[in-house]
Parts: structure tokens; sequence; C-alpha cells
């Protein structure tokens, strides 16, 4: 069973000290590992880190690369919220 995070709880996560953490639709990913890995360098990633990610991953990515990379840098889920 993965874990369920808020968005509060991934907005505290945007630093290496803390883990990096970014939302992709309903996964939450720790992209503190894959900083040097990413093709488009760390600086994007760190610029996003602790926030909802998803429009921007899906500007520039396909869902290969979600397959490819997201089951191990996945930590958990985003937890629903009441919609007032």
């Amino acid at each position: 069973m993965s874990k369920s995070f808020t968005k509060a709880e991934v907005a505290s996560h945007k630093d290496e000290k803390e883990g990096m953490y970014i939302i992709v639709d309903d996964g939450v990913y720790d992209i503190s590992g894959f900083l040097d890995e990413h093709p488009g360098g760390a600086k994007i990633l760190k610029r996003m880190a602790g926030k909802d990610a998803t429009k921007q991953f899906w500007k520039y990515h396909g869902k290969s690369v979600l397959e490819k990379y997201g089951e191990k840098l996945k930590v958990g889920t985003l937890a629903e919220t009441a919609k007032l």
C-alpha cells in the first residue's frame, strides 16, 4: 500500500534535505535522486519541487516517460480533498 500525501505535505518536500517531491496527476514522486539524470537539467526540477507539476510534465513528456521512471520515483499518491 502506498502512502497518501496532502498537497501541504508535498509542499514541505522542496529541498534536497527533506526530499524533493512533485505531483503528476494523482502520483507523488521523489525527484531528489533524479536531478543529475534529468535531460532538461536539475534547475527545472528544483523549481517545481513541492508543487503540482502535472501541467508542465505533460507539456514536455509523453506517457512512456512516466512508465519508464514513474515506479522507481513514486513514493505515494495524492490524498483526495473535499471540493467545496
